[in-house]
């Protein structure tokens, strides 16, 4: 990634990069924060690991209590947290890990797309075996 990168928008991260990056800016644990929502650590995990999202009132409640905008944590856009310090990005190699994941993601959804096509071709010619 480059300089210009929005880190923390639709194409670099998800919901739950977000809400996890503006937990650990705001010196919470997973524990802490799900504490102070009233929800149980499993479904603060679910959003951050994106099993899941929080209603709207949760939603409401997370922006407050992490001083974002709900905006930003459901699409990158808005008041957020910064991007992270270019030197430790560098230094894990998220750049070249979110390039592989990004590969990885779209063969995964070429893949869906031709599995959609062999079904319907699978289909079609059980039905035109049942036919005969």
């Amino acid at each position: 990634m480059n300089d210009v990168t929005d880190w923390y928008g639709p194409d670099a991260a998800t919901f739950g990069d977000r809400l996890a990056a503006a937990r650990e800016q705001a010196g919470m644990s997973q524990g802490e924060l799900a504490k102070r929502l009233g929800v149980r650590l499993p479904t603060l995990r679910g959003w951050e690991d994106d099993h899941a999202e929080p209603r709207a009132n949760r939603l409401s409640m997370l922006a407050g209590l992490l001083n974002v905008s709900m905006m930003w944590l459901i699409n990158g856009e808005g008041e957020g947290v910064g991007a992270p310090d270019a030197e430790s990005a560098d230094t894990a190699g998220l750049t070249e890990i979110m390039s592989e994941i990004r590969s990885m993601r779209a063969d995964l959804l070429r893949k869906a797309e031709d599995m959609g096509r062999l079904e319907k071709r699978l289909r079609r010619v059980m039905t035109d075996a049942a036919n005969v």
